[in-house]
């Protein structure tokens, strides 16, 4: 009487539980996981079947590979909460390092783009920060920032600040609300090197404009690593609708006052 054989089913699921307990007890970020020789050696299954394994869990985010080198643990992507708030907050509130690495500071006139988000003349002058932003040593994003040279004459004069926020809170313009603009895009190859992109070329795009109670202070762009961030958003049931009454069909009384 011969032995019943395991379904390839459960030698699939047997990898794959394997390779998670890896990931979650033993491994970290960037770190290879054990090779597809090894693997099948250890269960006693065909190469297709370890591949099987591994493309679910690369296709999951768990695992990510990088052509001629291997397969490696992920870095988990961390969710964008739609929040007016900077950066350096965000990474805090994670329990991780923000650092920063200025680009260039220098002054520039106004583009059309420019001059409609800040409500100013195009070729009026603006202060123009580009940045590329680290957690935990990781880049994770590249800024631009555009600020009116009339409400902050001397923003450079020491140097870009560490905070834009704290600088425009120094200058009575107190951040209050924002609107921000999300699309998904591929990165340049100027943009995939800062970024340290190696398998995957996708990236998230935020145009943003933050105001200080009805002023424009600052228009933003910025480059989120696309396996990295993953966008929240709050939802909350609709309120009434924002469009105007139809008026009714019927002629208004004679005498009847506006």
């Amino acid at each position: 009487m011969h032995a019943q054989q395991t379904p390839p089913a459960h030698k699939y699921q047997a990898v794959r539980s394997f390779l998670t307990g890896l990931v979650e007890a033993e491994l970290h970020v960037g770190d290879a996981i054990p090779s597809e020789r090894t693997l099948c050696e250890r269960f006693g299954v065909s190469r297709m079947t370890v591949r099987q394994a591994v493309d679910a869990l690369v296709s999951e985010g768990v695992l990510v590979r990088e052509q001629g080198r291997g397969t490696f643990v992920a870095p988990q992507p961390m969710d964008f909460e739609m929040r007016l708030t900077t950066f350096g907050e965000e990474m805090r509130r994670r329990g991780m390092r923000p650092e920063t690495r200025v680009l260039g500071t220098r002054t520039v006139p106004a583009t059309p783009e420019a001059a409609d988000a800040l409500g100013t003349d195009v070729g009026a002058p603006l202060h123009h920060l580009s940045r590329v932003r680290y957690a935990d040593g990781s880049p994770m994003s590249i800024e631009q920032h555009w600020l009116p040279v009339a409400l902050l004459p001397g923003l450079f004069a020491d140097g870009a600040p560490p905070s834009l926020h704290d600088a425009l809170r120094a200058a009575g313009l107190d951040p209050s609300w924002g609107e921000e603009t999300l699309t998904a895009s591929e990165a340049s190859d100027e943009e995939a090197a800062l970024l340290d992109l190696r398998a995957s070329r996708a990236v998230l795009r935020a145009t943003r404009r933050t105001f200080s109670s009805d002023t424009p202070c600052m228009y933003s762009r910025a480059c989120y690593r696309g396996d990295r961030y993953s966008v929240w958003v709050p939802l909350s049931a609709p309120g009434p609708a924002l469009v105007p009454r139809v008026r009714s069909a019927q002629p208004e009384a004679v005498g009847a006052q506006p």
